[in-house]
Formats: C-alpha cells, structure tokens, sequence
C-alpha cells in the first residue's frame, strides 16, 4: 500500500491538476496489477515524506494492528489514517482486500457469514450517531428536497453540505461550526449520503447557507406544497408570530441588528427579528427577517401580501399584532379573523355564556356580545386561567403592600426618610413594577406644614370595573366570523395557542439562538437553517402523532440519539482480520417510531472487510 500522485484534467474545463491516491499492488495471475483503494483529492496537503508511514498506519489499522504510532508520523497523519481505514471499511471492498481463491465465491465483496475469529481480539472502534440523522434524512427525501436542490442547480457537494446544515440543526443545534465539527467528528450523516465531510472545508457550509437562503422562495413553497401533499389539508387558515434572537458580539456589520425588546430577556444584545406565517397545520408559509426593533404591528401587510391565500382566509394572531390599522386592513383584503382583542374593559356573566369542552375536558365558558361593526366579541372563561391570574395578582399585591410597609417603617426610624421627594420615587419604582397591582390601589400621604415632609402613608384597595383583577380567568377573542358557533370560534383561536408550543421547538430546540454571524446574508441563512430544520421535524412529529406519539422534538431526538453506527474488529485463525460496521440494535421505543415511519432499523446497511 502506497500514495501516489497523479496528474489528470477536469472532465468539464480540461485543466490539468494533480490529485492523490491510495493504492496497493495485488497479483492477478502471473501480473501485478496496482488498485486505486481511495482518491485522496487535490488537496491532499500531508508532506510527503510521511506518506510511507502513513500508508503503514492505514495497512496496521485494517489488520487490527495496534502497534505503536509510527513517530515519523505526525498528529495530522494519524487522524488521516484513521480516517481512510474507516473510509475503507465503511466502503465495499475492492479487489485489493481479497484473495484470487476469495475471488471465486458467488459475493466476492463480502467474507462469508461464518469466519473463526479470536473473541479476545474484539475492538469497537469509530463510533457514530446514526439514529436522528437517518430520521431527519428520510423525511427529507419524502418531501423531495434533495431533487429540489439539484433542480435549483446545485451540485452533490453543495447538496451535500446543505443537507448537512439542515440535519445538523436537527440533530444537534448550534452554529455552522459546530455544526461542521459535529459533521466530521460524531456524525454517521456522511455514511448515508455517501459522502466524505470530513475532507469538506467549513466554507462549504457558509456557501451552502447562503444557497438555500438565495432560494428561499422557491423552497418554501416546494415544501409547503409537499406538506398539502403528504397529509391533505386544505389552506384555510394563517397562524401569525413572531420572534427574536440575539447577537453574540456587537454586529456592527449586520444592517438589522438593531436594540429592543427582547423575548429571552437579553436586551443588553443587538436583536434581529424572525416573522413566520404558517398554515392552520402549522407548516411555514413564508418566514422574513426584520430588524430586531421592528415594530410587531408593522409585519403583518409585509408578510401577507403576496401570500396567496385563497379569498376569505382566515388569519389567527395574538393581541400584539391586532391593532385597528391591521385588522382594516385584513377587512379590505377579503381575509377574517380571528385574534385576541386589545381592549382593555373586560366583561362577563355567566348566565349568558355557553359551555365548551376543551381536548383537556376542561369546561370553557364563552359569552358573545356584537361590537359596533357587528363583529363578535367573545369574553371567554377558563377555570386555569382564573386560578393562575389570582396566583399572579396576589403574588403582584403582596409585593406593592411590602414596599408600602416598607416606607411606612421608614418614617419613624432614625435612619429612614420622611422626604416627599425620595417618597415618591420610591412609590413611582414601585408602582412601575407592580403595576399590574397597583392600579388597584389608591395611597396618600400626609404631609407636614412644609410640604416637603411625610407624616402618614395610608391606602385603600379598589378593584377597577372591567380589569383583569376583576374578572380573573377571562380574555377576549375578536372576529369577523359572525356566522360560526362560539365553539367552533374558540377551537380556531386554540390553533394559534397549541401552535405556540410547537413553534417554540424553532426558538429552543433548533439553534436559532443565539447568531454569531456578523454578516447579513449569514445571519438570514443561520435563521433560514432553523426554517427549514423545524418544516421536517414538524413533518416528523406529525406522522408519530398520528399514530399516537405527541413527544416534543426534544425527546424523539433523545429517543433516536441512542443509535449509533460502529465497527466492530476481530482477529481470524489465520491472521488476517475482519471488520463489520453495521448500526446498533435501536431501543424498543426507538423501534416503534422505526415501525411508525417505515424505516431501516439497520441504517446505512452492513459492511464486511476481510483483510
């Protein structure tokens, strides 16, 4: 076994260029013939004069060989050795790991099932998740997208490497570099595509990144017309929502990084905003990124127009997006909707409210009253939500009341203040942060003959007609669907709520925060990643819930981790040694989601080596 280097011409420009390999001397017959084992490629950078050594390690590691690193060879060296040994192995054998006599036998790839081996030379060597990886690959080429790629003009490496991004957010979220580390050091994904990502330079996948981002349109509507295929629904209905990430470093550079209020409380960053407009069955319509200061309102026309929605659409949205501009608008466009009304007088009475059962058995109360546009205002009354708005409101109340007794102590000990001055502002912090509290309460003060002195505090609770604390339990639903019965109604308005619990896997499970990029089509190609990412794992997740598994993401990736591929290594009577690398036996909850989705429990196949 030696590395030879070759000069050859691109099939395509026909420039010449030099290109490495791995080759051994075999006897055919009377002649030696010399058989390519591994292209090593153009940048094969190893200096030469450790190819000999390397050539070694390779032949010690296929034999089982554990012999002592040669010292000629450098780190660098052994990690290639290891590498093209595994290449080897994983690869079905040629005619140079066999003998003429092997040759003669009906599957001459392949030592026969039955070998006599030295249990005591048992190794397991380079082991690989394989579990999620062959999942999220599966469901990816259900919906066609390698196709599409390749449609979209991309190349097998820049396939490759797309896909990788993608599966990679799946199975292990982080950045494109750690998705590059986790690709070439713990993943078998390259095993099932058949190809080398090991030898793929990380700019590969920020080209790639920037590739599906280039082709964002034609991609999302591929799969959502996919997904119409695969579980027939019908287009009725547009959940709204939006969310943000944080920078990693200042992000001078990105146009859209802008300060504001962040969701995961990290307002100290720059943000940038990410709007999804997505089907009733959750799958992304369209997804577009905002500056992180955008204003929720000001998204919705942006993100609507051009949607294509059929006429009379509904749209389902939460309260921060339903001002009276947008809600107008959605009127002159021919769309419903349905969205948590902005008012702030709330009402009820129970005696004229109808009962609803939600999926829980949980009785919901709704009374329907017509506004001044004779659209329909439901009060609607859940037995949770009461109990968690008095827990909240007590909780609110005692912290006002602290800080009252609190300066109520202050003005008769020696070290506290009767300034009116401080006083105040002390009340004023307080009242910022218990608000919810203390618009309930009325405080006075009284002062003394210079008015710059407090004498007293004293205050009264007065719960306000129509807030919250008045009506605990009780939100408000607006709609233009006058026609539909009030639970039909509620169930709409619930889409967009169970929805939230699934859209929250984009934000937590699937790397979407925090961005490192400091670049702007990066930064929308990391969050595009996550697009994608959560469009197959929502696809996934409803083939299991059909058949009764409504795991989150969390703990089907969990579940599927557990599988992984290895090689196990055995020393035969005669010397020689035989390498199987094959896949875990997958865990029994592992295996029903296997039966559920229709897939291998052996991914990626069996491969034998006799060397």
């Amino acid at each position: 076994m030696f590395i030879r280097r070759t000069q050859t011409r691109n099939r395509t420009s026909g420039q010449p260029y030099t290109t490495h390999r791995l080759v051994q001397s075999v006897r055919v017959g009377s002649a030696v013939r010399q058989v390519t084992l591994l292209n090593l490629g153009s940048h094969f950078d190893l200096p030469q004069s450790e190819w000999p050594a390397l050539a070694q390690r390779i032949d010690e590691l296929l034999r089982g060989q554990s012999a002592f690193p040669d010292p000629t060879l450098s780190d660098a060296g052994q990690a290639l050795a290891q590498r093209y040994a595994a290449q080897l192995i994983a690869m079905k054998p040629s005619a140079a790991s066999i003998t003429a006599r092997e040759a003669a036998q009906p599957d001459p790839g392949e030592p026969g099932r039955y070998q006599e081996v030295d249990l005591d030379s048992l190794d397991l060597v380079r082991p690989r998740s394989v579990g999620v990886e062959h999942a999220a690959l599966s469901v990816m080429r259900s919906c066609g997208f390698e196709d599409k790629l390749g449609a979209l003009g991309l190349n097998r490496p820049q396939i490759a490497a797309a896909v990788g991004n993608i599966i990679g957010r799946m199975a292990h979220p982080g950045s494109e570099l750690a998705t590059h580390a986790w690709l070439q050091q713990r993943s078998a994904l390259g095993e099932l595509l058949g190809f080398d990502f090991e030898a793929m330079d990380l700019n590969r996948l920020y080209r790639a990144s920037d590739a599906l981002y280039k082709h964002r349109e034609a991609l999302q509507d591929h799969l959502f017309a996919q997904a119409q295929t695969l579980f027939g629904f019908g287009e009725t209905i547009t959940l709204y929502d939006l969310t943000n990430t944080y920078f990693e470093g200042v992000a001078a550079g990105v146009s859209k990084a802008k300060r504001g209020h962040s969701k995961e409380s990290r307002s100290d960053c720059p943000l940038v905003t990410l709007a999804m407009a997505l089907d009733g069955s959750g799958f992304p319509r369209r997804s577009r990124v905002f500056a992180g200061n955008a204003s929720e309102p000001a998204t919705l026309k942006d993100m609507l127009t051009g949607l294509g929605a059929p006429s009379g659409a509904t749209v389902v949205m939460d309260a921060g997006i339903a001002t009276e501009a947008n809600l107008a608008w959605l009127r002159a466009q021919g769309y419903h909707y349905v969205v948590v009304s902005r008012l702030r007088e709330r009402q009820f009475d129970p005696a004229l409210a109808t009962e609803v059962q939600s999926a829980g058995q949980v009785t919901i109360k709704i009374q329907r009253v017509l506004d001044e546009h004779g659209h329909a205002l439901l009060y609607c009354h859940s037995p949770a939500r009461e109990q968690k708005d008095r827990a909240i409101d007590a909780a609110k109340a005692a912290g006002f009341e602290a800080v009252l007794l609190k300066l109520v102590a202050g003005l008769s000990k020696p070290r506290g203040t009767r300034d009116l001055a401080k006083i105040m502002e002390r009340l004023g912090r307080a009242k910022q942060r218990y608000a919810r509290a203390a618009q309930h309460y009325q405080v006075e003060l009284t002062k003394d003959d210079t008015g710059t002195q407090v004498n007293s505090i004293t205050w009264t609770q007065r719960i306000k007609p129509g807030s919250a604390a008045m009506h605990p339990g009780v939100y408000c639903l607006r709609t233009t669907l006058v026609e539909l019965d009030n639970a039909t109604l509620w169930r709409t308005y619930t889409m967009l709520t169970n929805l939230e619990s699934v859209f929250r896997s984009l934000k937590t499970d699937l790397g979407l925060r925090p961005v490192f990029h400091q670049i702007d089509r990066r930064v929308e190609g990391h969050l595009f990643i996550s697009v994608l990412a959560y469009h197959f794992v929502h696809t996934l997740r409803l083939q299991l819930k059909d058949q009764g598994i409504d795991d989150s993401w969390t703990t089907v990736r969990e579940t599927l981790a557990t599988q992984r591929r290895v090689t196990a290594t055995l020393q035969r009577r005669d010397g020689r040694t035989v390498h199987v690398r094959k896949a875990t036996r997958p865990e029994p909850h592992h295996q029903t989601i296997n039966q559920i989705l229709g897939h291998s429990p052996n991914p990626g196949g069996t491969h034998r080596v006799l060397v």
